[in-house]
């Protein structure tokens, strides 16, 4: 089976050395970037060396060309131009999986709809989102991720087609939830950080509790399953994102509050915009996620921004609005 897994960063890059146990793999990456020089000149990262099958290309239409299952695992507030990329290609029929996890933050838009608006031909779209870091999976750790599509028929195909003993595939119900889940998993992951940075780590359980519920009601007002929130993409996907010392939303907060300079890309940040635009359209209140942005982009203070989601009018924990 031929794979072709555009964007060469740290997932990307593992994704296309996963694939390549079993499949005829092409890693495509601009021929710019840091990332994929380094991987051109010395065949590693700071975190794999790549198989001696796997293909190196820079040429965007060659690498679309190679396969029928085109992965992409790219910044998701770059998703729209790219697509826009790729529909200058014939990619009819072909099997897009994102493995990537955000919402566009000037639309509200999940990723999967701005595929289907951008590339016009007749593909397949599914996401492949939940738990796992590259670190852990390199040292053989496994971990359990879910598909989910519109379409049942993909989900099953690339559940059956690239499920193994290190990434076991669930079949997903909810594309709705599951990419809402796994976006606002990021902006729980950054308050995770700043608790982290203020020393409340102990804080963490509620914040987790609180967290799924909230983004719980904001995918019932968008048609969803609100139990989604407490499947594979948003609370399995907690310890990775709010405790790992290798999730890079949790640093981003922690060093937030630490006032200490993070260059890495933390999907968060652009998502919890996002998720303050589809909080007006649907009339839900995202408690938590009011207060990562109003510290990120309102230079509110963080001490007294955090407390305060524990000082809120009591009510009952599972009250339909919060």
């Amino acid at each position: 089976m031929n794979v072709t897994v555009l964007g060469s960063g740290r997932w990307g890059t593992f994704l296309a050395v996963y694939h390549s146990r079993k499949n005829n793999v092409v890693l495509w990456g601009r021929k710019e970037s840091p990332d994929f020089k380094q991987l051109i000149e010395t065949r590693k990262n700071a975190y794999l060396d790549l198989p001696d099958n796997l293909i190196l290309e820079d040429d965007l239409g060659k690498a679309l060309a190679h396969s029928d299952y085109i992965v992409i695992s790219i910044s998701a507030q770059n998703l729209r131009d790219f697509c826009q990329r790729i529909n200058q290609y014939d990619v009819k029929g072909k099997t897009f999986i994102l493995c990537m996890k955000g919402i566009e933050s000037d639309t509200g838009k999940r990723l999967s709809t701005i595929v289907s608006e951008n590339i016009t031909q007749d593909v397949n779209v599914c996401v492949w989102v939940g738990p796992g870091h590259v670190q852990d999976f390199m040292s053989g750790i496994p971990n359990c991720m879910v598909v989910d599509s519109a379409d049942k028929a993909v989900i099953t195909d690339v559940v059956n087609s690239f499920s193994s003993d290190l990434i076991r595939l669930y079949i997903g119900d909810d594309i709705i939830g599951t990419e809402i889940g796994a976006a606002a998993k990021n902006v729980i992951g950054i308050a995770a950080g700043m608790l982290d940075g203020m020393q409340l780590s102990s804080l963490k359980g509620a914040l987790m509790a609180r967290g799924a519920r909230e983004v719980s009601r904001l995918i019932r007002a968008m048609g969803g399953n609100e139990l989604s929130a407490y499947g594979l993409s948003h609370l399995g996907d907690y310890e990775a994102t709010l405790f790992s010392p290798h999730s890079q939303n949790r640093k981003f907060g922690e060093s937030l509050i630490k006032k200490e300079p993070y260059s890495k890309l933390a999907e968060g940040a652009a998502t919890v915009k996002a998720l303050m635009k589809l909080s007006k359209e649907y009339n839900v209140e995202l408690p938590i996620s009011q207060a990562v942005y109003n510290i990120i982009y309102n230079n509110a203070d963080p001490k007294q921004t955090l407390y305060s989601l524990f000082d809120r009018e009591v009510k009952t924990e599972f009250a339909t609005h919060y």
